[in-house]
């Protein structure tokens, strides 16, 4: 089976984009499954339930999310309500939501979604390590294969998760940064493993707001408001290549596929 994965989404062009684009390169390229990060899908922070809707109309399988789900409050409830709308696993437990779900792909594969935010430079949220423990043990009857994004700030502390969990599941993908690595590959026991999936967004931009305001920010270093970037839209993320019967990953390669504009 194959499932796509893709990464950060920025912003209603975006989002548009991949209404035109999605059920293409799912046709084209086979794809069983789509995962995405929603993280920035409305208004570049948090997603709203109208971007939701949006996105699993258009294709997406499960979306997953990260520090910036609590922009918009009424996304709480569509959290409670929506189990293909997860958010980390590893943020306090009386907080709305889940933070794994499992769903059945176009081949009939059971397909397991561990959403993780790390801890540097990040927040203080509870151990991602333990939660990713924790939410294996909730999928081993549940699913086939798992996917774990894992939104966190530094390579390191996603390297280290991609490690912990070789063999244990079938795509570790990094979140966050918003700016795609070139370090994709299957790890020893079977995890396919890429450092950060990049970002789908408007390319002329510092990681999907307008260059301008971020610019004069790091000029002037007093607060600015950032807006989402016009212009063309690239959709970044990766494909993985999985045997159902075993979840080991067989093959991994990245997605760079521009928009019009």
């Amino acid at each position: 089976m194959r499932i796509l994965y893709l990464g950060d989404i920025f912003g209603r062009a975006t989002r548009q984009l991949i209404r035109q684009e999605l059920r293409s390169i799912r046709a084209a390229e086979d794809v069983d499954c789509v995962v995405a990060n929603g993280e920035n899908a409305s208004g570049g922070r948090g997603i709203d339930p109208n971007g939701v809707d949006e996105l699993l109309d258009a294709g997406v399988d499960v979306l997953t999310t990260g520090n910036h789900i609590w922009r918009h409050r009424s996304i709480e409830p569509v959290l409670e309500e929506e189990p293909r709308l997860i958010r980390p696993a590893n943020f306090p437990e009386n907080n709305p939501g889940r933070g794994w779900t499992a769903v059945t792909a176009r081949d009939g594969t059971r397909v397991g979604v561990v959403n993780l935010i790390g801890r540097v430079f990040m927040g203080d949220f509870d151990c991602p390590f333990r939660a990713a423990d924790r939410a294996l043990e909730s999928l081993r009857e549940q699913a086939d294969v798992v996917v774990v994004d894992m939104h966190a700030e530094t390579t390191s502390e996603k390297a280290a998760m991609g490690w912990y969990l070789d063999g244990q599941v079938s795509l570790v993908v990094g979140s966050h940064t918003h700016i795609q690595t070139a370090d994709e590959k299957i790890l020893p026991e079977g995890t396919g493993f890429l450092t950060d999936a990049g970002m789908c967004g408007p390319t002329r931009s510092v990681i999907g707001m307008r260059r301008e305001d971020v610019i004069e920010r790091f000029l002037s270093q007093r607060p600015a408001r950032f807006e989402v970037a016009n212009g063309p839209v690239l959709l970044q993320g990766v494909f993985v290549d999985i045997e159902p019967a075993t979840g080991k990953a067989h093959a991994i390669r990245r997605l760079q596929q521009k928009g019009k504009g």
